[in-house]
C-alpha cells in the first residue's frame, strides 16, 4: 500500500510541474504575442516532459540506444506512426549538423554560413533536442497521445502514461504549447500588440483570489525572523538551478582564492541528528573571506537533477561571511582533531566545525591568520614568543584546589583551549573591549575553573556522549567580554530604536504640511457618510447658524453633495459666496459680479473688433499683393499701411476709448503689444474651445460660445499669465453645473487661484512630484523599488496631467463633479493637497498590476491613458480619505 502511494505521489508530481510549465509557456504567448525559442520557460517545458514520458519505461522500450532513450522511443513509435518517424528524421539531422560542428569547430566562416540555423546550442537544449524538435514541429502532443493509446507496449504497470486518468491529462496539457509559433525574433508589431489595461485588470481579478496583505491602509506586520544557535538556515544557499554553480564555486576559480579546504568536517545541524561530514572551504575575494560547509551529499555528482535540488542537506549547508565574526572558541581534545565555535556580533554561535585529527585544525587558523592580513589578524597571533615558529598556543591548566596531583611533563600534550578575537586594526569596532579589559591583557586568556556554558561543549554536542576534557571555556575574563558583548548588542538595539525614531521624525516633519493635524471623524457628531442633502441644506438656508461651516464640509468630504444642489451649493465651496452670508448678501454679491462680468466683456471685445479689423485689412493688402503680381514700392506699401491706421483709428476712436487698457499708455508700440498679445490668446482660445468636450451633450454651440466668452474674459483679466492649454477643461464642469455665465465666471476665478499654479509659469507641479515620491517611499517601499529599477519613473511624471486638471481627463463627468467638490471641502476638513492623496490611491490601486507585470515608465503612461474614464471612483476616494488619516496617524504617532 505504501508503494502505490508512493507512486500516486510521483505520478502527481511529475504532472503538476507539466501544468505549471505549460501555464508560464501559455501566459508568455498572450502577454508578449509570441515565445521566443530560447526562453527559460521551453526549457524547464522539455525537461519536465521528458521526466514524464522516461517514467516508468520499459528497458526493451529503449532498444541499445541507452545513452538517449528519448530518442530510441521516438524511433520505436515512428516504425508505426508516420509523424514520429518525420520527427525522427529532422532530429537526427539536427543531430548530425550539431556533431559537425564539433568535429569541424576551426573550419573557415564560409563553410559555418551553409550550416542550418540551429534552435539553440546550449547543453540543455543539445539534451532535450528531441522533445524541443517535436515541440516546434507540433507534433509533440500526437507522439504523446500515440503513447497513452499504446502504453501497455512501451511501459511498466506503475508508468505516468498507463494511469488511465494522468496519461490522457498530460496528453491533453500538451495541445496548447504544441498550437504555439516560436520564433528567435520579436514580432514587428510587438510594441502595440501588448494586453490592454482592461486586460490586464481582468487578469488580476481573475489571479488574485485574497487580498494584498500589506495593504496600504492597514499597518504592515512586523516580519521578524527567528534565530537558532543550532541552525544555519540563514546561510545556506538557496536551492536554484545554480546549486551545481555552487559546489563549483568551491574549488578555485578566477574571482575567489582558495585558501583552505578539508574534507569530512563534521557539524551536528541539529541536536536530534548525529553529526555529518562536509567539505570546509576558505575562500577569500578583493573585499571579502567566506566560510563555507557544503555536506558530502551534495557535493555526490552521481544525484539526479531532481532530487540534487530538493536535497534536505541544502538546508544544513553554511556560507558565512568572516567580517560578521568576532570570536573562535578553539576546543582541542586528544582522541579527536579539535572542534571551532564561531560566534558572531549578534552573539550568535555557529553549530560546532569538529576536525578529523592530524593537525587541520592548526593548518586551518594557519590560513585563516594569512588571509586576515594586513588589514586584520587574530588575538592573540598564532606566533610564538619562544622561537618555534606558527604553533598552536598551549595554556597550561590551573589545577582545582585541594588537589594534590601534581602537573606532570607531559601536560602540554594534554587537551587545552583557547579563545581567539578577529580584530581589524584599521577600523574602530563596536566590540572592542573598555580599557579596563585591555589593561589586563595578560589575565584575559586564562582559563578559570568556572562551569562551561558553551554550547559545543555540552554533553549533547558531541556523539561520544563525554565532555572533552579540559574545557575551562568561560573564565572571568571571558564572562567580562560576553557582559560587553551583551552591552554591545543592547547598545546596537537602543541606536537603531532612535535612529527609527529619528526617522520617523523627519517623516513627520516632512509630512505634516500635507494633511492638517486634526483627524476629522466621519460619525462624530453624526454620520457624514450620506453626504450634503437637501435637508441639511435648506435648514441651513433658512437659518446659517442651524450648521457649521466646518459641519458642511465635513459632509461634503465623507459624502459629496446631492447631485440637484450642486448649482447652488459649489459657489459656496469655491469662495464665490461666505457660508455666513444672508440672501440679500449674496444677491448683492451676484449684482456686483454681473456688472464686473459686463464690463470685461464689453472691453475685451471691442479690443477683439480692432483686431478683426486690423486682420481684414492686412488679408487685403495681402490679396491686393498677390493678384497683382509685382511687389508693391515700399512708398506705396507706407501709404496704404498709413491710410489704413487712420481709417482704423477714426473709425474705432469711440471703442478704443472704452478699453483702458489699451489706453493707459499713449505709446503706440505698448498698444501694439497688447493688441498682439491678445491676439496670441484669442486664437489659443478658440481653437481649444472648439476641441472642448464635444461629445458631451451640454455643448451645444450655444453653450460653447458661452464657454469661450468666460475664457476670453478671465484673460483679458490676467493677460500677464495668458491662456495655456488645458483652461477649457477646467471650466467646461463648472458652466456645465452652474449654466451661468457671470456665475461661472467668478467661480472659475476662484478655482484659478489654486489652479493657476500647476501651469507651467507657476512652480506648484514639481512640488507634487516631489510630495508624491516621498508619500510612495515612505508608505510602499516596494511599489517604490520597483519605480526606481524599471528606469527610475520616481519622478511620477506620468501624473502631470492628474495634478494639472485635477483628474478632469481621467474621469467621466458624474465622477469628475464627485472628486472636485470632495478635494475642496477637503482643504477644511483633512488636507489641502488631496489631490495628492487621490494620486496616491490610483496607483494603489492598481499596484499590483503594476508590480506583477513589471511595469516601466512606458507601460505605465500607456495603463493609466487606457484606464482613463474606467476608474471605479468610488473605491478611489474612500482609500484617499483613508491614505490621509493613516499619514494623520503616523504625524500623531498613534
Amino acid at each position: 500500500m505504501a508503494t502505490t502511494m508512493a507512486e500516486a505521489d510521483t505520478r502527481q508530481r511529475l504532472v503538476r510541474t507539466v501544468m505549471k510549465e505549460v501555464k508560464q509557456i501559455m501566459e508568455e504567448a498572450v502577454t508578449r504575442k509570441f515565445v521566443h525559442e530560447d526562453s527559460s520557460h521551453i526549457v524547464s517545458f522539455c525537461a519536465a516532459v521528458e521526466a514524464c514520458v522516461l517514467h516508468g519505461l520499459k528497458r526493451r522500450a529503449a532498444g541499445f540506444l541507452r545513452s538517449n532513450k528519448i530518442a530510441a522511443l521516438f524511433m520505436k513509435v515512428g516504425k508505426s506512426f508516420s509523424p514520429a518517424e518525420e520527427l525522427c528524421r529532422k532530429a537526427q539531422e539536427l543531430e548530425q549538423i550539431l556533431e559537425t560542428k564539433r568535429s569541424q569547430s576551426l573550419q573557415s566562416q564560409d563553410s559555418l554560413r551553409k550550416i542550418p540555423r540551429l534552435p539553440s546550442l546550449t547543453p540543455q537544449t543539445v539534451k532535450n533536442l528531441w522533445i524541443r524538435t517535436a515541440l516546434f514541429e507540433k507534433v509533440l502532443d500526437k507522439i504523446v497521445l500515440f503513447l497513452v493509446e499504446n502504453c501497455s507496449k512501451y511501459y511498466e504497470k506503475e508508468a505516468l502514461l498507463m494511469d488511465p486518468v494522468d496519461g490522457p491529462i498530460l496528453a491533453s496539457l500538451l495541445v496548447g504549447p504544441c498550437a504555439l509559433e516560436y520564433t528567435k525574433m520579436k514580432t514587428a508589431d510587438h510594441f502595440w500588440t501588448d494586453p490592454s489595461a482592461d486586460e490586464l485588470v481582468q487578469r488580476h481579478r481573475i489571479h488574485s483570489g485574497h487580498c494584498r496583505q500589506d495593504s496600504p491602509t492597514k499597518r504592515p506586520a512586523l516580519c521578524i525572523q527567528k534565530r537558532h544557535s543550532s541552525s544555519s538556515m540563514d546561510e545556506r544557499p538557496s536551492p536554484s538551478p545554480s546549486a551545481r554553480e555552487y559546489v563549483e564555486s568551491l574549488h578555485q576559480n578566477n574571482r575567489a582564492i582558495l585558501l583552505f579546504g578539508k574534507n569530512n568536517v563534521l557539524v551536528q545541524p541539529r541536536d536530534d541528528m548525529e553529526a555529518i561530514p562536509g567539505y570546509l572551504s576558505l575562500h577569500q575575494t578583493a573585499d571579502l573571506m567566506t566560510l563555507k560547509w557544503t555536506p558530502n551529499q551534495l557535493m555526490n555528482g552521481s544525484v539526479g537533477d531532481l532530487d540534487y535540488e530538493r536535497s534536505v542537506y541544502w538546508d544544513y549547508a553554511m556560507t558565512i561571511p568572516l567580517e560578521e565574526i568576532v570570536y573562535l572558541h578553539c576546543h582541542q581534545q586528544i582522541d579527536s582533531g579539535g572542534t571551532v565555535v564561531l560566534v558572531s556580533k549578534d552573539g550568535i554561535q555557529r553549530p560546532p566545525l569538529r576536525f578529523p585529527r592530524g593537525g587541520h585544525l592548526l593548518q586551518f587558523l594557519s590560513c585563516l591568520e594569512n588571509g586576515l592580513l594586513p588589514h586584520g589578524q587574530l588575538d592573540p597571533p598564532l606566533w610564538s614568543q619562544r622561537g618555534k615558529g606558527k604553533v598552536f598556543p598551549k595554556l597550561k591548566k590551573r589545577i582545582p584546589q585541594g588537589s594534590t596531583d601534581s602537573v606532570s611533563d607531559k601536560e602540554e600534550d594534554e587537551a587545552t583551549d583557547y579563545v581567539f578575537r578577529i580584530l581589524f586594526p584599521n577600523s574602530q569596532s563596536e566590540f572592542a573591549p573598555p580599557p579596563d579589559l585591555i589593561d589586563r591583557e595578560v589575565t584575559m586568556w586564562h582559563p578559570s575553573l568556572r562551569k562551561s556554558s558553551c554550547s559545543s561543549c555540552s554533553p549533547g554536542s558531541f556523539s561520544e556522549g563525554t565532555m572533552p576534557k579540559g574545557c575551562n571555556h568561560e573564565r572571568a575574563p571571558l564572562k567580562l567580554l560576553c557582559d560587553n558583548m551583551k552591552y554591545q548588542i543592547i547598545s546596537r538595539a537602543f541606536y537603531g530604536w532612535l535612529a527609527y525614531c529619528r526617522h520617523l521624525s523627519t517623516v513627520r516633519t516632512h509630512l505634516s504640511a500635507l494633511v492638517n493635524h486634526a483627524i476629522v471623524d466621519p460619525g462624530f457628531p453624526h454620520d457624514a457618510c450620506k453626504g450634503l442633502t437637501t435637508e441639511v441644506w435648506q435648514a441651513f438656508l433658512q437659518n446659517s447658524t442651524s450648521f457649521e461651516e466646518k459641519e458642511l464640509q465635513r459632509l461634503v468630504y465623507f459624502g459629496g453633495v446631492e447631485p440637484s444642489l450642486r448649482k447652488e451649493v459649489w459657489p459656496f465651496l469655491l469662495g464665490h459666496y461666505q457660508f455666513g452670508m444672508t440672501g440679500d448678501e449674496r444677491k448683492e454679491v451676484d449684482e456686483r459680479m454681473r456688472l464686473c462680468y459686463q464690463q470685461t466683456m464689453y472691453e475685451w471685445q471691442s479690443c477683439e473688433e480692432i483686431i478683426r479689423q486690423r486682420e481684414k485689412e492686412q488679408h487685403a493688402v495681402a490679396l491686393a499683393k498677390c493678384s497683382s503680381g509685382a511687389s508693391m514700392d515700399s512708398s506705396c506699401q507706407r501709404i496704404v499701411h498709413h491710410d489704413s491706421t487712420v481709417s482704423n483709428e477714426s473709425s474705432q476712436s469711440s471703442d478704443r476709448q472704452s478699453i483702458a487698457r489699451l489706453q493707459s499708455d499713449s505709446s503706440n508700440s505698448t498698444q501694439q503689444e497688447l493688441l498682439d498679445l491678445y491676439t496670441l490668446n484669442l486664437h489659443r482660445i478658440d481653437k481649444d474651445v472648439q476641441r472642448c468636450d464635444r461629445n458631451y451633450c451640454y455643448f451645444t454651440p450655444a453653450n460653447l460660445e458661452k464657454l469661450r466668452n468666460i475664457m476670453c474674459s478671465y484673460i483679458w483679466r490676467h493677460l500677464d499669465i495668458g491662456y495655456v492649454q488645458g483652461m477649457c477643461d477646467l471650466l467646461a464642469p463648472l458652466l456645465v453645473i452652474l449654466d451661468d455665465e457671470a456665475l461661472a465666471f467668478s467661480c472659475f476665478t476662484e478655482l484659478m487661484k489654486r489652479m493657476n499654479q500647476n501651469f507651467p509659469h507657476g512652480g506648484a507641479m514639481d512640488t507634487h512630484f516631489a510630495n508624491m515620491r516621498s508619500l510612495i517611499q515612505i508608505l510602499d517601499s516596494e511599489l517604490f523599488e520597483l519605480m526606481h529599477q524599471n528606469g527610475d519613473y520616481t519622478h511620477f511624471y506620468f501624473c502631470y496631467r492628474w495634478f494639472l486638471l485635477d483628474f478632469k481627463r481621467e474621469l467621466v463627468y458624474d465622477d469628475v463633479f464627485s472628486v472636485w467638490e470632495t478635494i475642496w471641502a477637503a482643504k477644511f476638513v483633512s488636507s489641502s493637497h488631496f489631490v495628492l492623496f487621490i494620486a496616491l490611491a490610483l496607483v494603489e490601486i492598481y499596484r499590483d498590476i503594476i508590480l506583477e507585470n513589471n511595469m516601466d515608465f512606458t507601460d505605465i503612461i500607456k495603463f493609466f491613458n487606457e484606464m482613463a474614464e474606467h476608474h471605479n471612483i468610488k473605491q478611489i476616494v474612500t482609500l484617499a480619505r483613508d491614505l490621509v488619516c493613516k499619514v494623520q496617524m503616523l504625524i500623531e504617532n498613534k
